[in-house]
């Protein structure tokens, strides 16, 4: 039952991405962050609650608040960053680019945490991970001006900001239960989202959100409270080891949907880029 849940897991990941896009055609990208955070929220603290983590909380140390703060701050520029990309390119150009955070959170973990075990499986891992990544941006957007690559900045930062999240969490918070430090560093998210959106004024368009696209931003925050609560169920039940690289294969399903639901291409280049991101992150997780 098990793998269920860990496809489960992948299958709605996959689907948040194709989901926000819909939703962040015409509302801006830092209001719709917000408004998914608050779906999301509910979710982390509902998972908390069904595993009865709740109780830990008042065994907080002061230094494990202020990295799950800092993490939190994370998560948020990465999300922010991310919906902001997702908002001016497609989702088979933004996805592969987020993707690759893993390639920096395993040389901050090299780097920063010493942990050079497996190095050379690894270090090729990356390599096939950074290629393909390479291979599935698109080259057209170059010959419509510098303007058209600044999605991959966005995808870019999104990338580094989760690699932190990573490096952050794995530095000061091995003290404190999973899904509650994944609740508290979610509120952190929804107090700098909501702050972003309040300085750059967009609040005011909160009314003016289209209906639909605000049913695909709250279904977006759904679906990824719905990967949470099927990925730590497969964890509970099933190896570390066979879980984890389903969940991280929902790049591949990712790309499906933005194919077939919103008709993205591609190209032969970025499918052999997709084969060769598959390949280096199956070859980091064995």
């Amino acid at each position: 039952m098990w793998v269920a849940y860990a496809i489960g897991s992948a299958v709605f990941a996959g689907l948040t991405a194709i989901l926000a896009k819909i939703g962040i055609r015409h509302t801006p990208s830092n209001l719709a962050t917000a408004i998914r955070t608050v779906v999301v929220l509910a979710f982390a603290w509902l998972v908390v609650f069904l595993v009865g983590s709740q109780n830990t909380i008042t065994d907080l140390s002061g230094t494990t608040v202020a990295f799950l703060v800092a993490s939190g701050l994370a998560t948020g520029a990465s999300w922010l960053c991310y919906f902001r990309a997702l908002h001016l390119a497609d989702v088979n150009q933004v996805a592969p680019v987020d993707k690759s955070s893993i390639v920096l959170t395993v040389l901050f973990a090299i780097v920063l945490l010493g942990e050079t075990e497996s190095l050379p499986t690894r270090l090729a891992g990356i390599c096939l991970i950074g290629v393909g990544t390479f291979l599935m941006i698109e080259r057209r957007a170059a010959a419509r001006g510098a303007q058209s690559w600044s999605w991959l900045l966005f995808a870019i930062g999104s990338a580094v900001f989760a690699a932190l999240t990573s490096v952050l969490g794995k530095v000061g918070i091995s003290g404190v239960e999973s899904n509650l430090g994944t609740a508290i560093r979610t509120g952190v998210v929804l107090v700098m989202a909501w702050i972003v959106v309040l300085v750059s004024g967009e609040h005011r368009l909160l009314r003016t959100v289209p209906r639909r696209e605000l049913l695909f931003i709250a279904g977006s925050g759904v679906a990824t409270g719905a990967s949470w609560l099927c990925y730590f169920r497969a964890l509970q039940d099933g190896p570390a080891s066979v879980v984890v690289p389903i969940d991280k294969l929902s790049i591949v399903l990712t790309v499906a949907f933005a194919t077939l639901i919103l008709h993205e291409p591609l190209p032969r280049r970025a499918a052999f880029g997709l084969v060769l991101i598959v390949a280096g992150t199956l070859l980091m997780l064995v």
